[in-house]
């Protein structure tokens, strides 16, 4: 399957060769553009003018090898997905081409499902990548690259309800434990939306006084109460057009909760000792790390605020829901802190990494962030080991990783860690690659002989798959 405006540029110096693949390809991909060069230098012509998807390119040629022209798709914004084509199939020619970013490697001649394998798998790259270059340029106009880091299934699927609550402008309840980034998930949903343009204000509500409360989000008039020498218009028109995010929705007294519902159904405020009322055009997103139900329950929380609250919610994800992200979260935590610190960049040991991957973390996202800090704090060195982690936190908690009732050899231990922290990692490259070895092992840094290995010694399925 292709999708509109896809191009498949075929590269050979053997013209029947080469059209004769082509059209496999056109019978194969009937909605994708095939495009035939018999050079490397016609090809890198079309290179430039055509921005294909998908490059088939002959290994040996005698103006500019399949190499070469690689490494010229490579300097473009949109890389193509390289597939090399020889005669000369060798396990060195492979490794040496998939090391140089080739995406694929068939050999002469082409079976037709062989080549229809690759090729749906490099479209499929293709589209992904250039996805994401489009979502690193929407993150990086909107500051929102320090946000909702993860690739675990729970992360995917908390992305695609913000997308989808982005679109329309509806108020949002957001719930979840501390630490797992309600904060965040609020402004990614502000800068998704129409409302991007326009103000974000934020106001934890549990921080100010019940007193102040009120005149903080409605405003007040002058001489309103004692102090209040000037007007004061309060954070909901400060928010006009664009959003206000009411953090812990679920400790305010009742007395402002009747007074925010009356914002809900009439979108108006009343400020503190005015005898009128003020439309408002702001869209409201609360958060909670609470059971409202349990307070309406009891009487501290009124059940009809909560249905005009709850019109769409998002459940942020616990960090024990979405454990294979730990290592994400680790590295990027420890590249920013070192960034705040203008120090030298650090990295984990694998030793560390399966630690943490190992310990619980009731704080949450927030907890981990915090550690890593005091664990950049605390290594001088470029590389973060296990004494590092026990002099931040002592030994107890990076006890569970090991899992051994009783002391066992360093070797022994380093051993099972190190194997932990590798099947983590292998299966999380292999879930994101869809099995596909060769895109595994161009992502991982590994060969595919030595990835394939390291399947076959912890017993991981997929060993096999291309």
């Amino acid at each position: 399957m292709t999708t509109p405006h896809e191009t498949i540029l075929v590269v050979d110096d053997e013209a029947d060769f080469a059209n004769g693949l082509a059209r496999q390809l056109r019978a194969g991909f009937p909605d994708a553009e095939v495009l035939v060069a018999t050079s490397g230098k016609a090809g890198l012509d079309l290179l430039g003018r055509s921005d294909p998807a998908v490059l088939l390119t002959d290994l040996r040629m005698p103006d500019m090898d399949g190499l070469e022209l690689m490494a010229h798709a490579q300097t473009q914004d949109a890389t193509p997905s390289v597939i090399l084509l020889t005669a000369h199939g060798t396990i060195e020619t492979a490794v040496t081409a998939l090391k140089n970013g080739a995406y694929d490697f068939l050999t002469k001649p082409v079976r037709r499902e062989d080549l229809y394998r690759a090729v749906t798998k490099g479209l499929e790259r293709c589209r992904l990548l250039r996805e994401n270059r489009q979502l690193r340029e929407e993150m990086s106009r909107t500051g929102m690259e320090r946000t909702l880091i993860g690739e675990t299934p729970a992360m995917r699927r908390l992305k695609e309800t913000i997308a989808a609550v982005a679109a329309s402008d509806y108020t949002v309840l957001v719930r979840g434990e501390s630490g797992t980034g309600k904060e965040l998930v609020a402004a990614s949903i502000h800068a998704l939306s129409g409302r991007a343009q326009r103000p974000i204000v934020s106001v934890h509500c549990p921080a100010i006084p019940d007193q102040l409360l009120e005149s903080e989000l409605f405003g007040h008039v002058k001489g309103a109460f004692t102090g209040a020498e000037r007007s004061r218009k309060g954070l909901f028109m400060s928010a006009a057009g664009g959003t206000i995010v009411l953090d812990e929705i679920g400790d305010i007294s009742p007395g402002i909760q009747t007074k925010l519902l009356r914002v809900l159904q009439e979108h108006e405020i009343r400020p503190v000792g005015s005898s009128g009322t003020v439309k408002v055009d702001v869209r409201i997103i609360a958060s909670t790390n609470q059971a409202l139900e349990a307070r309406i329950k009891s009487g501290e929380f009124r059940e009809d605020l909560f249905y005009r609250l709850n019109v769409l919610t998002i459940h942020t994800p616990p960090l024990r829901d979405r454990a294979d992200d730990i290592p994400l979260l680790a590295d990027h935590f420890l590249v920013q802190t070192c960034r705040e610190m203008q120090i030298a960049a650090k990295r984990l040991s694998p030793e560390a990494m399966a630690c943490l991957c190992g310990r619980e973390w009731p704080g949450n996202v927030r907890e981990l962030q915090n550690f890593v800090r005091r664990l950049a704090v605390f290594c001088p060195g470029p590389t973060v080991e296990m004494a590092h982690l026990r002099l931040v936190d002592g030994p107890a908690d990076c006890a569970a990783p090991v899992a051994e009732p009783t002391l066992t050899p360093y070797k022994d231990a380093k051993a099972h860690v190190v194997d932990e922290f590798t099947r983590r990692y292998v299966e999380r490259l292999l879930e994101r690659t869809e099995g596909n070895i060769s895109e595994a092992a161009r992502i991982s840094g590994l060969e595919r002989v030595s990835l394939q290995k390291i399947l076959r010694r912890l017993g991981i399925g997929g060993a096999g798959r291309e």
